[in-house]
């Protein structure tokens, strides 16, 4: 099997230092194994991506001296894939409109007989809308889509879910995925939201197989995520690559590097004259 793994920045701020890890940490391994990598432009948040951020992101890596084929994947060109798999999973009966708000959701875990269980998206939809939502007829437009897990492991059978770990979060490869996982600790996730199309679960799935990835190399407050993706790519014949998830790179606190830490920005140490080695030992590569 040939190494193949990416880099899939979204375009809506500065790359900082725990984005320079995980470039940098890829494209190591994919050297070494010599294989590929590849760079994703992941803008299906049209909102708030924005083109000199798109270009900074080239400028970064170049400067980093990571390179990478061309053209680059951009998602915003991916729309009609999204959407061939949502109505494949529409068809299928696994998918329901949902009209709750965040208030609603909270009000509905406000009873008493409900717990408040946390996911890969925060707080666990409560299932409001899957009894009473009509899902017949042609897939709705510009709705709130969610996949009813219960149907969906269903359908999948008994055939154990599970998949391959070799990073900082190793737990035993493979690492298996239970039914109380995805019922109590995933849930209803969206697989379409009103203002996109589609979702981060259901788009990094179907381009990671449209890109032939073989290892996913991402950080490890995505590791839970990987329950998701998993059913997803099993749902959609999809294979499932190879996961390493990666230490984060954290600040003097301990908190983990977010694109409004821009002291840490990589755009600011080539401005003063940095070079791409101090870089790597700062993330200690």
């Amino acid at each position: 099997m040939t190494f193949r793994t990416r880099f899939a920045p979204s375009p809506t701020g500065p790359l900082h230092l725990g984005h320079a890890y995980s470039a940098l940490l890829a494209y190591d391994m994919a050297q070494a194994a010599g294989g590929t990598f590849l760079l994703r432009i992941e803008d299906i948040d049209q909102s708030r991506a924005r083109d000199t951020w798109e270009q900074q992101i080239y400028d970064d890596l170049q400067w980093l001296g990571v390179d990478w084929p061309t053209p680059v994947m951009r998602q915003s060109d991916r729309l009609p894939a999204y959407d061939a798999a949502l109505d494949t999973l529409w068809a299928r009966g696994l998918l329901y409109p949902c009209t709750c708000t965040r208030a609603d959701i909270k009000q509905a875990l406000s009873a008493p007989q409900e717990g408040v269980a946390m996911g890969p998206d925060g707080i666990v939809y409560p299932g409001t809308c899957r009894s009473a939502a009509e899902r017949s007829g042609p897939r709705p437009a510009e709705a709130v889509l969610r996949l009813d897990m219960r149907a969906a492991l269903a359908e999948l059978g008994d055939e154990p879910l599970s998949f391959s770990e070799t990073g900082k979060m190793d737990a035993g490869s493979p690492v298996p995925i239970t039914e109380t996982d995805l019922t109590h600790g995933v849930g209803d996730i969206v697989l379409a939201r009103r203002d996109m199309g589609t979702s981060y679960h259901l788009s990094v799935v179907v381009d990671d197989a449209a890109q032939q990835i073989t290892h996913v190399v991402r950080g490890e407050d995505l590791f839970d995520a990987t329950k998701i993706h998993v059913p997803l790519q099993r749902l959609l014949d999809l294979p499932t690559p190879v996961y390493h998830h990666h230490r984060l790179i954290r600040d003097e606190t301990g908190k983990r590097l977010a694109k409004r830490d821009d002291a840490r920005a990589i755009a600011l140490y080539r401005a003063e004259g940095r070079t791409p080695d101090e870089v790597r030992a700062m993330t200690s590569l």
